[in-house]
């Protein structure tokens, strides 16, 4: 299974999701951020059923929600933020979506069901210091090592929280012993991941600017 962690900028259209299924359509699903989705759902869900393609992002109707849509474009998951954590299979994998700073706010335990494959973790935007950058990053290790489990992370390229001047874009995918297999930190271009084999691909013709020149 190869998945594209993409981070993107702020939009409230999906050009830029366009873009990267236009991009790379041999890849079986995409991980978007926390609320990259916005109100655009019926849009989203005709986009993965004509390039066949998973998407794992959020929504906001109005307030933050976890979204997983399957490859024929129907929505297997759609769940409040803070409303507690819940396993869905997609293509094969027990995955279970963690929004944002539900990372840190709320001990991640297993959900009613088998047990995790893979946790997503859309994020909304970039890290406000580097404190916090390795807070995040060594809570996902520790979730990745519990459980025994994956953990693939991602946030917007650009926007801060709560005005922050500093924001630190983020991803990363941890192994299911808790070691990275990369982290990103104010590297922006996307990545495609082989679940099977491990192996890494950066997307070099991403051309989203670096967005730590305020750091």
């Amino acid at each position: 299974m190869k998945i594209l962690v993409s981070q993107p900028k702020l939009e409230r259209n999906l050009e830029q999701l366009q873009a990267e299924l236009k991009r790379y359509p041999d890849v079986t699903a995409v991980v978007f951020p926390e609320g990259y989705l916005h109100s655009n759902l019926p849009q989203a869900c005709e986009l993965a059923a004509h390039t066949r393609t998973c998407l794992i992002s959020g929504s906001k109707n109005p307030k933050d929600r976890a979204v997983i849509i399957n490859r024929e474009g129907e929505v297997v998951m759609d769940r409040a933020k803070y409303s507690g954590y819940i396993s869905t299979l997609v293509e094969g994998l027990v995955i279970t979506p963690i929004l944002c700073d539900e990372l840190i706010l709320h001990e991640v335990g297993e959900a009613n069901g088998p047990q995790t494959d893979l946790f997503v973790q859309p994020i909304g935007v970039g890290m406000f210091s580097d404190e916090q950058f390795e807070e995040w990053v060594a809570k996902a290790k520790e979730i990745a090592s519990r459980h025994q489990a994956m953990v693939i992370g991602t946030s917007h390229a650009d926007g801060s929280f709560r005005g922050s001047e500093v924001s630190l874009p983020i991803s990363y995918w941890m192994d299911r012993d808790g070691n990275p297999l990369f982290i990103s930190k104010c590297d922006v271009r996307s990545r495609i991941v082989d679940l099977r084999t491990k192996e890494i691909t950066i997307c070099k013709d991403d051309v989203k600017e670096d967005s730590c020149e305020n750091r």
